[in-house]
């Protein structure tokens, strides 16, 4: 969370005073940019885009509950929580 505030800001201020506020190093800061996503980041962005084709394809009328029986359908194990 703190990493990730320092680059969206990372424009505006300095990255070694943003890190100092946020009371991170900015070695640290490097290594989180470099450092590959993750396998549940992975997967949720193929959730994301999924939810995203299904709500485009219904007219932006579906919700959590109805959202997450047509993924389902489709073969993505989700659960309210997560499409929500």
């Amino acid at each position: 969370m703190r990493f990730r505030f320092v680059e969206e800001q990372r424009e505006a201020f300095p990255i070694n005073r943003l890190c100092q506020v946020m009371n991170v190093r900015p070695r640290g800061f490097r290594a989180f940019r470099r450092r590959p996503a993750s396998r549940r980041q992975r997967t949720d962005l193929v959730v994301l885009a999924h939810i995203k084709e299904q709500w485009r394809l219904s007219l932006g009328s579906y919700g959590r509950p109805r959202m997450t029986e047509e993924l389902k359908e489709v073969g993505i194990d989700v659960g309210h929580r997560r499409v929500g």
